[in-house]
């Protein structure tokens, strides 16, 4: 993957966690519409819950991004 690529797919990454986060986008998924946009489970949680996810998936993908940017081979394992 090119280093464009990388970054733009990051950013669309960080774009949607950060409008799940902050901008009500976990209330509006909570319930049915989750099991589809996120996990199987996440159906059955409540918004802070996937707030929460949210959030640990955003920091481990910035971990990873970091990765990336370093060791270009490691962007393919995304």
């Amino acid at each position: 993957m090119s280093l464009i690529a990388w970054i733009v797919s990051f950013a669309l990454t960080s774009l949607f966690w950060k409008w799940v986060l902050s901008w009500g986008g976990a209330e509006w998924l909570e319930g049915w519409k989750a099991f589809f946009v996120i996990d199987l489970f996440a159906g059955f949680w409540s918004a802070k819950q996937i707030k929460l996810y949210g959030l640990i998936c955003w920091i481990g993908s910035g971990i990873w991004f970091v990765v990336g940017l370093i060791w270009p081979a490691m962007r393919f394992h995304w």
